[in-house]
């Protein structure tokens, strides 16, 4: 179930097509009651500021390769606070290993992993 504050406009319209045809069905919210969706508004809010505020895009093909890009980043390599800012390892550390940079979207996000030994 997906909450959505309203479909008025096409590009709303546009956003919840690829999840009706899944058989998502929408729930209505009242108008101006973000408090009712909390984790959905801090998530938008997270990609609009750490992502989509700094790049420019000009079709839907490229929306939906930076957002692809950027939930795998948010999933799997930032620090999450709520695990007490620590990534789980896949594997043993070697303490020792060169830290390398991955950047992801032209540097705009950087994730820091050790080189295997």
């Amino acid at each position: 179930m997906v909450f959505v504050a309203g479909l008025r406009s096409y590009m709303r319209w546009l956003a919840m097509t690829p999840l009706l045809l899944h058989g998502v069905e929408p729930l209505r919210l009242p108008a101006h009651s973000p408090d009712l969706n909390a984790y959905a508004e801090r998530f938008v809010r997270s990609v609009k500021s750490e992502c989509l505020d700094h790049l420019i895009l000009s079709s839907v093909e490229q929306l939906e390769y930076v957002l692809d890009e950027y939930i795998n980043y948010y999933h799997h390599e930032r620090i999450h606070q709520s695990l007490g800012r620590i990534i789980e390892p896949k594997h043993q550390l070697d303490e020792t290993a060169e830290i390398q940079c991955i950047e992801r979207l032209g540097g705009l996000l950087k994730s820091y992993h050790r080189l295997a030994a």
